[in-house]
């Protein structure tokens, strides 16, 4: 960058210790021009010095440039070679890109709250739930109790009725302490937060907005603090809008947040558990020893709340490990697989490139002969490799853009609601460092394979044939070696995928219990203020039904507090009446239906009788059970006549067993049956409820003629969620999951069976161009095309045979990582593996075919004055 002043300085200093070398042969006694001879001899070629001076002390910009536009110019002079080069670049770059977006956007990026590291999740705990619900009793003991907390708050969630213009319409609304966004350390971007006291039974109807809320339901008025909103029929105060960025997971697309400023008959209850604590930690408390003194605490209030089934531990875990749940896994495996695919694109590009170095021997031995040392044709290979690494990233960042955005929209709202990290994911500063660190470590391998190749000592046989006769070899030695590494990589990737989607298979085939196929539903909300009874929810059960039955196409239809293979959530805590209590079932999952329920949805009663008309709020206590829950109760004996006890309706309660019906999956697809207890929805006043028709034709047809059904009953009816119950199954969280999973695997292992099959092929193509004469020779000398196929498809065979072998190895142990993830399916699961066997064997014969058929084809002749 000062080359004028370097070259100007380097002359004077030459020209100075020539006039010294010069004085001093004429002190000897030469003549001044034999002098001047002597002394330019005695430095050498001025040229000569001045470039080796430059190139020591100063860094030559200009061979850069020269670098760049040779590379540019080879990779010009061969567009097959460039083109499929930088593609199988950007396959690996972006797809390892998209995933690792995600990655870091939800393991590396720290939740947007303020010191998350801080924030926690209290809760208690018991035997078969971690994360057992408070209630909102032992919240207050635990507020007031605890010594670690700076703060303890809880959450829960609720569903509501808005009234709009166009009539009502169901919202989902977080309910939370008064403390819980100052806790969260999230300030509102209008208003204000909630005042102390509002979240006390008896407080003011206050309520704040998600921006989205403000935005798609209040049209952003900047004058919205202050304004009232109709929330199943009371007005309600709206205080704050929440900033743009904020969403909290656990409670999902809530839109409104209200204060817990009333409670229910049930949630009075020290025994009814439906709140969800988060805490922040003191400065120098640790999670251990918070947990310990919240185990102190539940202990102590188990032992003063000894008539009430509850459990006794608490649990107190990071606040991201909430979030993120099972996610991680899922994550990490899909980096792995990425990362594998990332490293099969490099490997055959490095192959690639092998090739072609053994093309250029020639080339490299002419450079050298001319003066080019190992590091100037070293630092040209390096400057051909980083070209190469920054256009496949360059595509691969266009690849990874383009698929990130075809993963964000295949997530379903509800789903990324509780996934946060995946509308934060993108092409951040995490992400281009990563694509940096990718670059650099393909410019290396990229660089790194010619340079370790071509050797710079054998001069003289680069200039005498270009190195032809070792190819054979290099190829049997080096260029096998990549193929083996590709093809067992790909086993790895190809095994998983079976793994994860025969874990997909069996997870959408388990046994449910009930017929999904046919089934319309949609969820219904009655307004409290409408219905404030039991007779009249009654009633309004009833009609629905009843006008739901008699719809075109229409067979049966029944109403159900929540349906079946969702979620294990309304849980109950039961014990037998007249046994003593040992607290053996505390979670029993809870479910309130209509009479013809079972038979809508196509279960089966093993015995007693279903629900009749006649249980209703003025009969008597009633209930029906499923086979799990006999079994855990009453072994074998028989249930009908027994009798359970509950707090049911915020009081205790006792309900006769009057029917047992087979078991029907009520959680995730991936969880056992569970106990299950089912009570007549008449006698529980749900004001919000699920509505199951079973059809003679296609289910979806009768959803939009359902829905407007429902809005003739009753205009202020909230209508939402209308799916068919096989569509609701396939979007439950576990399915989509798995499904994201396997076919994600599934389409790296089909670019890694795609690129180690092209990898073989080239292998044993160039093998083939190679032996020309030797194959000439050969079928002169009476070589059958038999034998010549035999010899070819010999070393394809061997190949793939070893990659293979190497690739089941991996692939058993890699599996391992994996075992979270599988459902119904073993880790070293044998059709899998020699499904994966047969298809990469066959593939791999496949790609050796073609160069067997074309050395067949051979003319004896040709080859050898070809030769």
């Amino acid at each position: 960058m000062r080359r004028d002043r370097f070259h100007g300085e380097l002359d004077e200093e030459m020209a100075f210790h020539r006039r010294e070398a010069e004085r001093a042969h004429i002190d000897s006694g030469m003549t001044t021009e034999a002098a001047s001879a002597a002394a330019h001899r005695q430095l050498g070629n001025a040229a000569r010095l001045r470039e080796q001076s430059h190139s020591q002390i100063a860094f030559r910009f200009e061979t850069v440039a020269q670098d760049l536009r040779f590379t540019l110019r080879q990779l010009v002079r061969n567009p097959a070679f460039a083109a499929t080069a930088v593609f199988i670049l950007a396959l690996g770059i972006g797809a390892s890109l998209a995933i690792f977006a995600f990655v870091d956007a939800a393991l590396l990026e720290p939740l947007p709250y303020a010191q998350p590291n801080r924030l926690v999740s209290v809760n208690e705990s018991s035997p078969t739930s971690p994360l057992w619900p408070l209630s909102y009793p032992d919240f207050l003991d635990w507020q007031r109790m605890n010594k670690s907390f700076s703060s303890l708050e809880v959450y829960g969630f609720s569903g509501l009725l808005l009234r709009s213009a166009t009539g009502a319409e169901p919202v989902y609304a977080g309910r939370a302490s008064g403390g819980f966004f100052r806790t969260l350390g999230v300030r509102p971007a209008l208003g204000r937060d909630f005042n102390p006291g509002e979240d006390r039974p008896g407080g003011p109807n206050v309520v704040m907005l998600t921006y989205g809320a403000w935005v798609h339901r209040f049209g952003a008025r900047p004058d919205i603090v202050g304004q009232s909103a109709d929330l199943d029929g009371q007005l309600w105060t709206i205080i704050g809008v929440l900033p743009r960025g904020f969403s909290f997971a656990p409670v999902g697309i809530a839109e409104f947040w209200i204060p817990i400023n009333s409670l229910s008959p049930h949630e009075q209850q020290r025994g009814f558990y439906n709140f969800f604590g988060i805490a922040r930690l003191r400065d120098g408390v640790s999670l251990v020893s918070a947990q310990a003194e919240m185990n102190g605490i539940a202990a102590r209030l188990k032992n003063d709340y000894t008539a009430s089934l509850r459990p006794e531990r608490a649990n107190v875990v990071p606040l991201t490990e909430l979030v993120i749940g099972d996610i991680r896994p899922i994550l990490l495996t899909l980096f792995a697989g990425s990362a594998l695919l990332l490293l099969i694109a490099c490997v055959n590009v490095a192959s690639l490139i092998l090739v072609r170095s053994e093309r250029r021997r020639r080339e490299v031995a002419v450079r050298g002969a001319l003066g080019a040392t190992p590091a100037r044709l070293i630092r040209q290979f390096l400057t051909e490799g980083l070209v190469l690494a920054a256009l496949g990233s360059t595509c691969g960042l266009l690849i990874a853009a383009a698929l990130m955005r075809a993963l964000l929209r295949l997530v379903p709202a509800d789903m990324a609601a509780r996934m946060p990290f995946v509308a934060s994911a993108g092409l951040n500063a995490h992400a281009a460092w990563f694509a940096m660190g990718v670059v650099f470590f393909v410019s290396l391998l990229l660089a790194a394979t010619p340079a370790l190749r071509l050797s710079f000592q054998h001069v003289r046989e680069g200039l005498a044939d270009g190195g032809r006769g070792s190819a054979g070899l290099l190829w049997r030695r080096l260029g096998s070696h990549m193929v083996v590494v590709e093809l067992a990589i790909a086993v790895v990737l190809l095994s998983g995928a079976g793994l994860l989607g025969r874990s997909l298979y069996r997870l959408l085939h388990v046994p449910l219990g009930f017929e999904p196929a046919h089934l319309a539903t949609v969820q219904v909300t009655a307004r409290g203020s409408d219905y404030p009874d039991g007779p009249r929810l009654d009633a309004l059960y009833r009609e629905i039904a009843n006008r739901a039955a008699a719809l075109p196409g229409a067979q049966s239809a029944a109403t159900t507090s929540m349906l079946p293979a969702q979620c294990e959530c309304a849980s109950d805590g039961i014990r037998v009446v007249g046994r003593p209590d040992i607290g053996e079932l505390n979670d029993v999952v809870e479910r309130h239906i209509s009479p013809g329920y079972m038979h809508t949805i196509g279960a089966t009663l093993a015995r007693g009788r279903d629900f009749a008309e006649s249980d209703n709020a003025n009969g008597p206590n009633v209930a029906v059970i499923n086979q799990a829950l006999a079994h855990a109760l009453f072994a074998n004996a028989d249930p009908l006549g027994q009798r359970i006890s509950d707090n049911e309706r915020g009081r205790y309660s006792e309900w006769q067993i009057v029917g047992v019906v087979n078991n029907v999956h009520e959680g995730p697809l991936d969880s056992p049956d569970s106990p299950a207890e089912y009570f007549p929805l008449a006698q529980s006043s749900d004001h919000s409820f699920h509505l199951a028709v079973r059809t003679s034709q296609d289910p979806a047809a009768l959803l939009p003629i359902l829905v407007a059904a429902l809005h003739q009953i009753d205009p202020n009816l909230g209508v939402s969620d209308e799916a068919t119950m096989t569509a609701r199954i396939g979007a439950t969280q576990s399915a989509l999951l798995h499904r994201f999973s396997a076919w994600l695997v599934g389409g790296f292992a089909t670019l890694a069976l795609v690129l180690g099959v092209v990898g073989l092929y080239g292998v044993v193509a160039y093998s083939v161009s190679q032996r020309t004469r030797e194959i000439g020779v050969r079928m002169a000398l009476g070589a059958q095309r038999g034998t010549v196929y035999r010899l070819v498809l010999r070393q394809a065979a061997w190949l793939a045979a070893s990659g293979i072998g190497i690739g089941i190895a991996c692939a058993t142990a890699s599996s391992l990582l994996i075992r979270k993830l599988l459902f119904g399916v073993k880790v070293w699961d044998v059709p899998t593996l020699a499904a994966v066997t047969l298809l990469l064997a066959c593939a791999s014969l496949a790609a050796g075919f073609l160069p067997a058929r074309r050395a067949a084809k051979v003319n004896p002749v040709d080859a050898l004055r070809a030769e």
